[in-house]
């Protein structure tokens, strides 16, 4: 039986590692092969390919929901009904639009939109709105959040941007959004958006600096509803009926037991629709019946029996869980926990249970959260020590029982005063714990080294005395000290990161790392601190040895503040240094200056006569094994003509399009004499200066040029030096993933 689940899992999962999914008809075919099995009982074979052939059917299902190509960038009026909880932070409403209508054209079951500067948008409510309709997409760079993928698995077919809109009903049945006004209304000492979290799920209102702490102690879990709230509800209610029945105070008329059992569920079911009810929710409903299910009548059967049948039981509901990092942390979590206490003789005192169980869940979670490209936090276990009792014990009770009691006058009101004081002395120590050891974001390690250091953990997490058990900590080291590939003398290794509507562009040498513009910000939307940063971690940067901003525009240099505080900086130029933050102290771009670093060439340019800030860009030439890369920022035809007249107008072989790509730049002129063989993008899909224009796309298709594009390839590689083509990050192949569109 065991066997046949782990095969069916494994059949569940495998589509997730597809670069695309297979025909249907073969779909349809490995169900019966699978039946034609079962007479010579090959059933963990027949159960592979059932779980193939579902998890994929269902992949294509949510595939073929998504918006058709033809209406990508079109704008149509549409109907709709609001569903779960609208958002509305920094001036943008943010909800998601089901069973959406349009008069001519067939839409996604379910949409995500923004309205910037819209009105206020209720759950439950119905609306016409003026749609700016994109299909699903994201930026692409290394070991980074794939918002696509996240957007498959949560059943978005299109995005969109609303420019105008009518409510046509008002809300129905939007029980949960009202209970979140209510509490957002509740006068918590503060933390009203915090007790909404925890009550029903909803952390959007959270400020940036609360989600900064929970990231850094290794706390999100607590308040955001999790297995543990849900779990810990349950608990509850079992003990009580035991406790009861223990004492002689529960009917005697009325088994203990199934009883128990199913007021339990019946508790973790009510707080489950409570929290909306979504996967991540419907994936902890389903374990806590089956453990329930199992202290009923299976509990011969072992620990892990539960376990792999609520993992079958949640991927056969929703494949497309796999696509989660919530679905590996959870299950990874209670595995650490059965398969640490499962095997022991004896028993460890409840300190000591507690205080190792979060040492080992840190350690037992260490590959899962590198193989998921998560930060790390350092003092997880230590803050979770006292965290996680006193938010279930402590905060929760309160919380949920003056959410229930908010109908009577004073009460319901002041258990939630108590619960929102209660948060804020937590949120101030974890705020003390972060300010001193903020969460780690380790570089990218190779998958042979996640496979030593997963068996180095497994080690850690046998009992003492077991042989090789020591070996576990230089295993596990390597997670934490992975190998490193130094660069030949003489090249460059470059990546154009995907940042959107913006420029960043890492170069490094074998000893020396420059970072060409940080990527944008508008408002508080800080790409520097959300791609660029992120990723200049995983690409192993410790420091930069210089960062130059090519100028002062927000797209170029917005990021910049958000990189200096992430990582040391030794120096910052400018083509325009009064138009930043005084904080940065950039120096100014001084034309003609060159140097060298391990035998790259790397030289200077700034037109002296310059009007405004585009043309103020500080121009960046490198030359590696007599390959050139030509780094432009956002200069116009004015500019260009001028750099003709400079050392730099020399056969380049790369060319970083000037502006983006815009009608104001890449004169045929500077084409013609540069003579580039290809040239790279870098700007926001959709965008709404409409770059790059298509009569410079147009110039570069005369001249040859190849065209590498972030909006359609993703964050782009490139050895200088090596004269070979760049990789891209579409290369790398997954079935939710639109393969890129030639020009």
């Amino acid at each position: 039986m065991r066997t046949g689940m782990m095969a069916l899992a494994a059949g569940l999962l495998a589509p997730m590692f597809l670069p695309a999914l297979p025909p249907v008809g073969l779909l349809l075919v490995l169900p019966v092969v699978g039946l034609m099995l079962l007479p010579f009982r090959s059933y963990p074979l027949a159960l592979l390919l059932f779980g193939f052939s579902w998890a994929c059917i269902n992949a294509q299902w949510a595939l073929n929901d998504r918006l058709a190509q033809a209406l990508d960038g079109e704008t149509r009026w549409v109907e709709g009904r609001v569903v779960g909880l609208p958002q509305n932070a920094d001036g943008v409403v943010r909800f998601e639009l089901a069973d959406a209508r349009s008069r001519h054209e067939k839409l996604p079951s379910l949409m995500r939109l923004a309205w910037y500067a819209g009105p206020p948008v209720k759950s439950g409510e119905r609306w016409r709105l003026a749609v700016k309709l994109k299909r699903p997409a994201g930026l692409l760079n290394p070991d980074a959040f794939d918002y696509q993928a996240w957007l498959l698995a949560q059943g978005i077919g299109a995005t969109g941007t609303i420019k105008d809109g009518q409510r046509l009903s008002e809300a129905r049945g939007a029980w949960r959004d009202g209970i979140r006004q209510r509490l957002l209304a509740v006068d918590a000492q503060g933390r009203a958006p915090a007790l909404a979290a925890l009550v029903l799920g909803d952390g959007s209102g959270l400020s940036r600096e609360d989600w900064q702490v929970l990231q850094d102690t290794g706390t999100v879990h607590l308040l955001v509803i999790s297995g543990q709230h849900i779990g810990l509800l349950a608990a509850v209610m079992y003990l009580l009926v035991a406790g009861l029945a223990r004492y002689g105070l529960w009917p005697l008329r009325l088994p203990w037991l199934p009883w128990a059992c199913g007021l339990a569920f019946a508790a973790a079911l009510g707080y489950g629709l409570l929290a909306g009810f979504d996967v991540p929710v419907q994936r902890a409903c389903v374990m806590v019946g089956l453990v329930l299910l199992w202290r009923l009548r299976f509990r011969h059967l072992g620990a892990w029996w539960p376990l792999l049948l609520a993992f079958n039981a949640v991927l056969l509901l929703e494949p497309l869980a796999s696509l989660r990092p919530g679905l590996w942390l959870s299950f990874a979590a209670v595995a650490v926990l059965i398969f640490t206490f499962g095997g022991r003789l004896g028993a460890w005192r409840w300190w000591q249970t507690w205080t190792r169980a979060q040492w080992l869940i840190a350690i037992g979670l260490c590959p899962v959260l590198l193989a998921l490209n998560l930060p790390i936090s350092v003092t997880g276990p230590l803050a979770n020590l006292f965290a996680v009792p006193w938010v279930s014990l402590v905060v929760l009770p309160p919380a949920l029982l003056g959410t229930l009691l908010l109908p009577v006058p004073y009460v319901g009101e002041g258990l939630l005063w108590l619960a929102g004081g209660l948060i804020d002395w937590l949120f101030q120590g974890l705020a003390v714990i972060a300010g001193t050891w903020p969460a780690w974001v380790p570089a990218s390690i190779p998958w042979w080294g996640l496979m030593l250091g997963g068996l180095g953990a497994v080690l850690l997490l046998l009992p003492r005395g077991v042989p090789m058990r020591p070996l576990g900590w230089p295993l596990l080291l390597i997670l934490v000290l992975p190998p490193r590939e130094r660069l030949a003398e003489g090249l460059a290794d470059i990546w154009q990161l995907d940042v959107g509507q913006g420029l960043a562009i890492l170069i490094r040498t074998r000893h020396h790392t420059l970072l060409y513009d940080a990527g944008p910000r508008f408002g508080e939307f800080d790409l520097g601190e959300r791609v660029v940063l992120p990723a200049l971690h995983k690409l192993g940067v410790e420091r930069l040895d210089l960062m130059l901003l090519s100028h002062a525009d927000a797209d170029h240099a917005g990021g910049a503040l958000a990189v200096t505080r992430g990582l040391p900086v030794t120096r910052v130029i400018s083509g325009d240094p009064p138009g930043l933050p005084a904080e940065l102290n950039a120096e100014i771009c001084e034309s003609d200056r060159q140097w060298q670093w391990d035998g790259v060439h790397f030289q200077l340019w700034q037109w002296a006569d310059a009007h405004d800030s585009n043309q103020r860009s500080c121009v960046l030439q490198i030359e590696a094994n007599g390959e050139r890369f030509l780094l432009t920022g956002d200069i116009d035809t004015a500019a260009e003509r001028v750099l003709l007249d400079s050392a730099l107008a020399t056969p380049t072989q790369w060319l970083q399009a000037p502006h983006h790509g815009s009608r104001s730049s890449s004169s045929m002129a500077l084409l013609k004499a540069l003579k580039p063989e290809a040239v790279l993008i870098s700007r926001g899909q959709g965008n709404s200066f409409g770059h790059p224009h298509p009569t410079v796309i147009a110039r570069y298709r005369k001249q040859g040029l190849r065209i590498y594009d972030s909006a359609k390839h993703g964050a782009i590689h490139l050895q200088l030096g090596t004269f070979k083509p760049p990789l891209t990050m579409r290369q790398q192949r997954r079935f939710w993933r639109d393969p890129p569109e030639p020009y």
